[in-house]
């Protein structure tokens, strides 16, 4: 036989990484858990799991891109588990969008925790607070995005005098200046803040970092640690000929002005030029910026009228149609690679966004000083076989687009004229801050940077992730001491006779949550419905319990292949050790372990763990236990190293 399988030994990180939506958070979310926890209707439980490591859960459960969802393993059988969806659930229900007295403030006291399989979850509060005099230390951080507003949240909760130093007149970053209306409501992001605000973070609204006022200065006002969250609010320019014709502006730009309420004539023809979630949100507030004037005025007071037609109010404002035109494939495209991004896709085609795939700009056409419209060049791959960004032309494919108006989502850019030479800090040759990934520290000592300003655009939850390492490390440096991340692991035998799971769960298909028919999607009217208490419990009995591992004790097996012939998945096989792809090493370990020699003949069980439903079956039928069950959860913490 030619076919060997390759195996890995069971260890602590290969149980972590089975539950592989936890492995893909950036801030480690036990997403797994919450779930599970909201089918069970323990939904306070569930809401305290998804909070305590995520200052913004409540956005999240609306907008973010979930990665966790990306590396679900049920996805890999059918669909993915609906987690961002869920999340919202919890947190319209305790978040801080709810009107539940009290439950937000259980998460800032020492005791909080939920105890469950004699697991607890805590809030990262550190345990490094340690003050030698008493007097907290001053922080400044500079932006109030989600990666600022994440790094003033847990510095504010460990006891630091924080301060947020903001260029405009409201907090949120392009969680507000971004993202459209109809997917975040504006009150869900104020009501997230002022959870910070009452942590007695200060806030400088209209303080924007110049060459005048920057780094040094601040520095000499007693701040002990800067965080630099800026973001990337330039959009990047298009080097084409006609670039600069009117008519034709950045996405970022637009998004602006469109969500803080400002009207942009746009004509009958909308071009957006890139295939981003930008992309996206562009092309669907241009729909809504097509709705007159007069329609929110009749609508204040009077929700009847939010029922307007939304292609009647394009019309009646003049605009025919809205294209996306993208250098990538829809298989190349990054955003239908994610869950989310297939969502937002599938909503734009409902309401009548078109798609012009792998096409690049080659020249923008204009008259008397105005677009009129774009000539595009085939584009036959857009990244290398490496993944880089590396588009390759076809000069045979040409083509001409009209378009009034042409938004530019090709990507954006920091600006960071405030930082002078004397500051110490390096940028890349991209333009962001070149920082420490592990760290957030700048190569100027006391001096941090995360989220889009070090990295480029990214997703929100990445954000969130480097504000909150970039307060582990300015308690670290202004403490002088390292800390390091443990793993803690609960054990929890199962009692293989009583497991059972849910009846059918197997079988139940996702289901997205409810949206708003297109007739009335106008304006700010948010367009996904939360999951009602049904269709919430029935979506997290998906989940594949993946906390839940079958364990294999050789020396009990009697090689009977009862587990084996019960496998639904047939995820389990037993081989000779010869078929498996392993070192000498290993088998010598192996012979030595259970006391046979090379000669005598060998059989290992092996389990393909990507396949398999945690039925409990092979446990079941086993009839020397063998096969037992153990439920498994590890949460991570920061230790100070001495």
């Amino acid at each position: 036989m030619n076919d060997r399988y390759t195996i890995s030994i069971p260890d602590f990180v290969h149980w972590q990484k089975q539950v592989k939506c936890q492995a893909a958070c950036p801030i480690h979310t036990d997403a797994g858990r919450y779930v599970q926890l909201i089918a069970e209707r323990r939904y306070k439980d569930a809401y305290f799991v998804a909070r305590s490591p995520n200052p913004f859960a409540s956005v999240c459960g609306r907008v973010c891109a979930a990665p966790c969802e990306d590396y679900c393993r049920r996805g890999s059988i059918d669909d993915p588990v609906s987690i961002r969806a869920l999340k919202r659930f919890v947190t319209e229900k305790y978040g801080a969008e709810s009107m539940r007295p009290g439950t937000q403030d259980e998460l800032f006291t020492d005791s909080f925790n939920v105890e469950d399989n004699k697991l607890s979850w805590h809030l990262p509060v550190f345990n490094s607070i340690r003050r030698t005099d008493g007097k907290p230390k001053k922080v400044a951080v500079i932006g109030a995005g989600p990666a600022g507003l994440a790094c003033a949240h847990d510095l504010a909760v460990i006891g630091y005098k924080v301060t947020i130093f903001e260029a405009s007149n409201t907090l949120g970053g392009m969680m507000r200046h971004g993202i459209p209306e109809f997917r975040l409501s504006r009150s869900v992001i104020d009501k997230e803040i002022n959870k910070i605000k009452l942590l007695g973070v200060d806030i400088l609204t209209v303080t924007q970092l110049t060459k005048n006022y920057g780094i040094s200065e601040i520095r000499k006002e007693g701040y002990d640690s800067i965080f630099i969250a800026v973001g990337t609010q330039a959009a990047r320019e298009m080097k084409v000929e006609g670039a600069n014709l009117d008519g034709i502006i950045n996405a970022i730009d637009f998004l602006i002005n469109v969500n803080n309420g400002y009207r942009v004539s746009l004509g009958s023809k909308v071009l957006i030029i890139g295939g981003g979630f930008v992309a996206f949100d562009a092309a669907r507030s241009a729909l809504r910026a097509a709705v007159e004037r007069d329609d929110k005025k009749k609508s204040a007071g009077d929700t009847s009228h939010l029922a307007i037609d939304t292609a009647r109010s394009a019309s009646r404002a003049g605009i025919k149609e809205i294209t996306i035109a993208s250098l990538e494939s829809f298989e190349e495209m990054p955003v239908l690679r994610t869950s989310q991004g297939k969502e937002e896709f599938e909503e734009a085609i409902k309401e009548g966004i078109k798609f012009h795939t792998q096409r690049g700009v080659r020249k923008f056409v204009g008259n008397n000083g105005s677009v009129q419209g774009v000539e595009l060049i085939g584009i036959t791959r857009t990244y290398d076989d490496d993944g880089n960004f590396a588009p390759v032309f076809d000069e045979s494919i040409k083509e001409y687009m009209e378009a009034d108006t042409v938004i530019l989502a090709i990507g954006q850019q920091p600006k960071l004229n405030f930082i002078k030479k004397e500051d110490g800090i390096e940028l890349t040759p991209a333009g962001t801050i070149k920082v420490d990934p592990e760290t957030m520290e700048t190569t100027s000592p006391g001096i941090f940077a995360g989220g889009d300003v070090a990295f480029g655009p990214r997703n929100l939850i990445d954000a969130i992730a480097n504000g909150k390492q970039a307060a582990l490390s300015i308690d670290n440096y202004l403490n002088h001491y390292s800390s390091k991340k443990i793993y803690n692991l609960s054990v929890e035998k199962i009692n293989a006779r009583e497991y059972t799971t849910y009846t059918g769960y197997e079988l139940l298909q996702r289901k997205a949550p409810e949206t708003i028919p297109t007739d009335r999607r106008t304006g700010i009217v948010e367009v996904e419905s939360c999951y009602d208490e049904t269709d919430a419990v029935l979506q997290a009995k998906r989940c594949l319990l993946c906390h839940i591992q079958t364990i294999f004790d050789a020396e009990k097996c009697v090689l009977c292949g009862a587990c084996v012939d019960v496998c639904p998945e047939y995820c389990l096989k037993l081989v000779p050790i010869e078929y498996l792809d392993v070192d000498d090493e290993t088998k010598q370990t192996l012979y030595k372990h259970y006391e046979v020699s090379n000669a005598e003949p060998l059989s290992a069980m092996i389990k393909d763990d990507e396949r398999c439903i945690r039925c409990g079956l092979c446990a079941i039928v086993c009839p020397t236990e063998a096969m037992t069950m153990e439920k498994m959860h590890y949460d991570e913490r920061e230790i100070i190293e001495v």
